[in-house]
């Protein structure tokens, strides 16, 4: 199934993109994206447990996907 990772502010920057596209084993969760994320160059920059959102809600690593999800990476905001 494919899912598609999308990544915002410095984290697009840091891999140089901003959004890829995988292709996962059914049962994939939100932590074996991230997982195939850490592997890429630039992941580094990455905090150890990152905020991320599937189809536009907050999820934890345990939530499994479906083909065509969207998992998005977000970056702490900071503002006044």
């Amino acid at each position: 199934m494919t899912v598609t990772v999308l990544l915002f502010a410095s984290y697009a920057d840091s891999l140089g993109a901003r959004s890829m596209h995988f292709d996962m084993p059914q049962g994939a969760t939100v932590a074996d994206v991230l997982g195939r994320i850490r592997a890429l160059p630039g992941a580094d920059h990455l905090p150890s447990e990152p905020l991320m959102a599937v189809n536009e809600r907050y999820a934890r690593g345990t939530r499994v996907l479906e083909a065509g999800d969207e998992v998005a990476i977000i970056p702490p905001v900071a503002g006044g």
